[in-house]
């Protein structure tokens, strides 16, 4: 069963321009990996107030890519996100660009991992 997520209706433009103009690591992934992922996987999902990157309803597992500015000035914003992301019963794996762009075959295999395990 799908899980369904209140998310904030105003933002759905966000989302799709979000989903039209993907960083080159979001297209790098979805395009090359999660697209035809055998698990459905959505992209650029609205969460509450949030949207995140890729989600696995059914693993209940949010996937980030982040970049250098998130190990910077967004921690306190990302901590917060989190926790609300949390209290739906996901987990949210963050994936650095720089190693997506480094060890793409890793980040895939890492990813499958997650989601075969929380399947269980």
């Amino acid at each position: 069963m799908e899980l369904q997520y209140k998310h904030n209706k105003k933002i759905v433009p966000h989302a799709k321009e979000l989903r039209k103009n993907m960083t080159k690591e979001e297209r790098h992934l979805w395009y090359d990996y999660l697209r035809s992922y055998p698990v459905k996987v959505l992209r650029q999902k609205i969460i509450g107030n949030y949207i995140v990157d890729f989600c696995c309803s059914s693993a209940k597992l949010v996937i980030e890519l982040d970049g250098s500015q998130h190990y910077d000035e967004e921690m306190e914003k990302d901590q917060k996100r989190t926790e609300f992301l949390e209290k739906y019963g996901l987990e949210i794996i963050r994936i650095p660009n720089n190693e997506l762009n480094r060890n793409f075959n890793g980040v895939c295999e890492y990813i499958d991992m997650k989601i075969q395990s929380r399947l269980k």
